[in-house]
Formats: structure tokens, sequence, C-alpha cells
């Protein structure tokens, strides 16, 4: 049976540090729910209401743009151990980019990564705790280090071309907060 609680204690907090991947979804108010998964040690509990995770450059930036639209966010983790649980943290969701008068500040919870995008912090409303006793039991080998690779390779010039055609707009057309800096741009020149 399903527990609510409305904030981090000691023992969800300690559970999530202790996993390796999580998962992201959010969705706009009209258009396609977005799922995807996360790792690479991005992920911290900034206090018993707010979580957040590094992101770093990839295909697609569809969780900016919909929480430009919608702001709802939900984070999911679960144990692949032989411990089972499953966490669902919810809330409203808020993105820090450099730049940022919290950038500094946000940014020192975290390990930096060649490609940091930006920050995505979760304000938590409501968590649920559940069994996860049909979640198949996994062993952990390693982390993946393309993603970093890549973003080295790129450069820091190379990333900004590529964030530029590639992550101001959700694959629904809306915009990201990158469009948005580049808007604000604009009209500043």
């Amino acid at each position: 049976m399903a527990e609510f609680y409305d904030s981090l204690n000691e023992r969800i907090q300690s559970f999530l540090k202790e996993q390796k991947l999580f998962f992201v979804a959010t969705a706009p108010s009209k258009g396609r729910i977005n799922l995807s998964p996360k790792g690479m040690d991005t992920f911290r509990c900034l206090d018993q209401q707010t979580v957040g995770y590094l992101d770093v450059t990839g295909s697609g930036n569809e969780t900016s743009a919909h929480l430009l639209d919608d702001g709802r966010m939900t984070l999911m983790f679960c144990s692949f151990t032989k411990k089972p649980w499953i966490i669902r943290l919810y809330g409203r969701g808020e993105v820090i980019q450099p730049g940022d008068a919290s950038w500094d500040s946000s940014l020192a919870h975290f390990q930096h990564l060649p490609g940091t995008r930006q920050i995505i912090l979760l304000h938590i409303e409501s968590i649920q705790a559940s069994c996860g006793y049909g979640v198949p039991v996994f062993e952990f080998v390693e982390e993946r280090h393309t993603l970093v690779k890549w973003s080295e390779k790129k450069g820091e010039e190379g990333l900004q071309r590529y964030k530029e055609g590639n992550n101001v707009a959700s694959i629904d057309g809306l915009p990201t907060h990158f469009a948005k800096q580049a808007e604000e741009k604009l009209s500043d020149e």
C-alpha cells in the first residue's frame, strides 16, 4: 500500500542518494508527455522540500519547455536491489541557467560535468512511497562516459551552437528557457 509524505525524511533522502538512476516526467498543457532517465551522479537533496539535478546537454530539452508551459514535474526512483522500494516526488519544477542570480549558489551542490546545461529544481508538494515488488533486481556495472566525452570533444563553442540548434524548442514546438534567453538578449540590444 502506498504511503504519502509532505517532506523528505532521512530514510527517503538516504534511499534517493543510493540510486544510480532516476526518471523525470513532465507534460505541457497540450502535447506529448516526456519521461527521461537520468544518471551520472547528478541528483541532490537540497533540503526537506527541494531536490535538484544537474542537467547536461542532450538531444532535446523537453523538461525546460514543459516547465515554462506548465511547471508540473514528477521524479521517480526505484530500487533495483533486493530491497524493493519506489519513491515518487511530485511538485513544481524550476530551471536555473548560467547567468541566473541563483546559478552559482545552486551549482555549488553539484560536481561540474562537461556539457552542463542547466540545473533543474523540484519544489516538492507531495511524496509517494510504494513497495516496488514488481521491479526486477539488476546489478549496477558502471556509469557511461559517452556523453561527457562527446561534450569535451564539442568544446564550449560547439556545445553552444548545438544548444542553439537543438535545445530551443520541444518536439511539439514549445519554447525552452534557451529560446526565452535568446529573446531577452535580442530585446536588450
